[in-house]
């Protein structure tokens, strides 16, 4: 099994919320990007909060979408062993430096976690003295929520911290 290393954060001086997944899948390995798959709902949910077309644009301007509502992205694990894209296949998982967040981020109010696999390091998380939430996993693996139950889910928390109004 190969060593794969996760994609650096997306995050600045003025992120108030941090969205943490597990570890990318291979679609968005392959395309160095988060939320790469086609099929994930990540960026049709915050298209639809922030009404904008996210979906449909270039990686810099959903990224740069992020930055202005002051939304971070990253991941629990930095590197992994990992066959496919599935959670449950990931092996000697190194967690990445969740003390870093507080010194690039002096703003952050609360931490998200993309679904039940990043929720399992929320004791890591909660040492950072911030409200800390488990969202439900924007994955197309996470079939048993429909997208407007996630869209509820996550404009809820992200509403409650001024990402979105």
């Amino acid at each position: 099994m190969n060593r794969l290393q996760g994609l650096a954060p997306v995050l600045d001086a003025n992120t108030r919320v941090l969205v943490l997944g597990s570890f990318p899948g291979v679609a968005s390995l392959r395309a160095q990007q988060y939320y790469g798959h086609p099929q994930n709902h990540f960026w049709k949910i915050l298209g639809a909060l922030w009404q904008q077309p996210l979906p449909a644009m270039a990686y810099d301007g959903r990224v740069a979408a992020l930055r202005d509502h002051g939304l971070g992205v990253w991941d629990v694990y930095g590197a992994c062993e990992r066959e496919g894209s599935l959670d449950a296949n990931i092996q000697n998982a190194e967690l990445n430096d969740f003390e870093a967040v507080m010194r690039a981020c002096p703003r952050l109010e609360a931490i998200a976690h993309n679904g039940g696999e990043s929720f399992r390091h929320a004791r890591h998380t909660e040492r950072l003295g911030v409200p800390v939430y488990k969202l439900p996993s924007t994955s197309p693996a996470n079939a048993s929520w429909s997208f407007d139950r996630k869209l509820s889910a996550w404009a809820e928390v992200l509403h409650r911290h001024g990402v979105v109004a």
